[in-house]
């Protein structure tokens, strides 16, 4: 049987990998609702029916978690109406930055 300090161990474990992931992201979402599903239901399972139930609470775990954690993936936010910010001073002027002025169309000439 799984002791009580080695469950909550695992779901320690479990909620910090859930940090790791992009929260927009279905697949990612999937893959951290899986091992939260999976190390919860080991756990509980353990503490429920010995090893037996550890292995059935992990299969059965994983596989709820990953289908509410793809399910529950929600939209991203809008992008900003003005876009990223300018990049900071003196972060690089060269050719890269350089403006490209094109040369005037054939037979346009510029007054004085």
């Amino acid at each position: 049987m799984i002791r009580k300090p080695t469950a909550l161990l695992l779901a320690g474990i479990a909620l910090a990998g859930a940090g790791c992931t992009n929260p927009y992201d279905p697949t990612q979402r999937a893959l951290g609702g899986a091992g939260i599903g999976a190390l919860g239901g080991a756990a509980i399972g353990g503490i429920a029916g010995g090893s037996r139930g550890a292995v059935a609470g992990a299969l059965i775990g994983g596989v709820g978690g990953a289908a509410v954690g793809a399910a529950t993936t929600p939209t991203p936010p809008p992008q900003s109406y003005y876009g990223a910010p300018p990049p900071a001073y003196g972060s690089g002027y060269g050719a890269a930055y350089a403006p490209a002025y094109a040369a005037p169309p054939q037979g346009y000439y510029y007054r004085y």
